[in-house]
């Protein structure tokens, strides 16, 4: 079921459920440089879009429009991410689109 809602009302949304539920979280956003959009860390392109964490869970977080493509980078940071959730009480990791807006709510009550 696809939606039409754009990522960028969709990280709204999931922010608001985010701060609705209590979780400690954080967001890198690119911001308007000299060179055009950056995002100012260091390491490896593609990291989730969130973390949050509350109750001794660790949530990873990429959230893409219905239609929008995973990078390379982002599939091998969700890749390694699942790997450590297989093994570790707390860690998970989330794709979300705006049709699993339902699935996303359930998850962070």
């Amino acid at each position: 079921m696809k939606t039409g809602i754009s990522e960028g009302d969709f990280s709204s949304q999931i922010e608001d459920l985010l701060k609705l539920f209590g979780y400690r979280w954080t967001h890198f956003r690119p911001a308007w440089s000299a060179k055009g959009y950056r995002t100012p860390i260091k390491g490896d392109k593609g990291f989730p879009d969130y973390v949050a964490v509350k109750n001794g869970r660790c949530l990873f977080i990429e959230l893409k429009s219905d239609s929008g493509q995973l990078t390379t980078d982002q599939v091998e940071w969700g890749r390694e991410l699942k790997a450590i959730a297989q093994n570790s009480l707390g860690v998970e990791y989330y794709l979300w689109r705006p049709s699993q807006f339902n699935e996303a709510l359930e998850c962070l009550k």
